[in-house]
């Protein structure tokens, strides 16, 4: 460990950041001191210095112009990111970002030219890039042994749009968030981005389907890669209560099979024990094999995940989870899905209608 950092936290309403917080606090050897909090929230910014044993802010001004804090976690609403990350690159600091983003393309924008005008070092906070089973994947697709990828599908599921209560939450506060589509699909759709780069084009269906103060809650999108790449789906569904399969890549030298790998399927009572959560197929072999990389028992494990390259990238051990021109790409990827479900049509990911969502 090249030495400690001390941060501040800027915005408690991403539960993420508590999560990976309390496992800086539990384990000095990860070298992240949270020293500082501010919310605009008074109930969430006293549970944090309750929980976490910080010094609480009514200012984000005043924490920022401490100077003994290296970095922070911007963990505020996605309407406040934009203003959060200009104040703190103009600080200075070292920044961590929940997802997603921002809501717009415009917002995301101005984080990336606030990031590169102070020169600040960046990273988004994506769980799915350096989950152990992801990044196994990702090696045995950039290594060639299964030849040309063909299809992808990622099955992303939470039940929160069946809980009557989240309707009240910021989640779906169109003054904090666009709805639970834009928040939680985000995170399959940088997992593509991430695997398979930048795709062409997008079709998408997302609808209301069940509580309609909850909107979005179910969709599909279909990614078109160039240069005959693959054909890659993420179907979202946020009236969810329990799945098995999380993704199926097909390819030309065989198929790879995840299970196990969101909140729905790693949360709940696992069939005959379970079996492997990350497993392929080759012909060539005429078996499946199962990787020794076990699936968590509870998906907050893997959010917990996070707080060991976090701390190596605030420490300056590793580059950045995710730059901020990456963040605009999912984003971009996101608000593209919007366009074709409203026009029902094919969107390139150079649309300019994706500027308006």
């Amino acid at each position: 460990m090249s030495g400690g950092k001390r941060i501040g936290v800027l915005g408690f309403a991403h539960g993420h950041v508590t999560t990976y917080c309390k496992e800086w606090l539990n384990d000095p050897e990860l070298g992240v001191t949270v020293a500082a909090g501010w919310d605009h929230d008074a109930v969430r910014l006293e549970t944090a210095r309750a929980t976490l044993g910080l010094e609480p802010y009514v200012s984000a001004a005043e924490l920022l112009a401490r100077g003994d804090i290296d970095a922070v976690v911007i963990g505020a609403e996605t309407s406040l990111h934009a203003e959060l990350v200009e104040q703190a690159a103009a600080s200075g600091k070292t920044i961590v970002l929940q997802k997603p983003l921002a809501l717009t393309l415009g917002e995301a924008e101005r984080i990336v030219a606030a990031v590169k005008r102070h020169g600040v070092r960046f990273t988004m906070a994506w769980q799915m890039r350096v989950d152990p089973q992801n990044a196994a994947i990702k090696a045995m697709l950039a290594s060639g042994e299964f030849g040309q990828v063909f299809m992808v599908r990622r099955r992303h599921g939470l039940p929160m749009g069946l809980n009557a209560d989240f309707a009240d939450s910021w989640h779906v506060n169109p003054g904090y968030n666009r709805d639970i589509w834009a928040d939680d699909a985000s995170h399959p759709f940088d997992l593509f981005l991430w695997l398979l780069g930048l795709p062409e084009s997008v079709t998408a269906e997302i609808a209301s389907l069940y509580n309609p103060r909850i909107p979005n809650d179910n969709g599909i999108a279909i990614f078109r890669y160039p240069g005959g790449g693959p054909l890659a789906e993420v179907n979202g569904s946020f009236t969810c209560t329990a799945a098995e399969n999380t993704m199926e890549i097909v390819c030309e030298k065989g198929t790879i099979v995840q299970n196990y790998g969101d909140a729905v399927s790693c949360n709940v009572p696992r069939p005959d024990g379970g079996g492997a959560g990350l497993k392929w197929y080759k012909p060539a072999d005429g078996k499946w094999t199962a990787s020794d990389i076990a699936s968590p028992p509870a998906h907050s494990r893997r959010i917990q995940g996070l707080a060991l390259p976090l701390a190596e990238f605030l420490r300056g051990e590793r580059e950045p989870i995710a730059t901020a021109e990456e963040g605009l790409a999912a984003l971009r990827m996101v608000l593209a899905s919007y366009v074709s479900s409203r026009e029902g049509r094919r969107v390139r990911l150079d649309d300019p209608a994706i500027a308006q969502v």
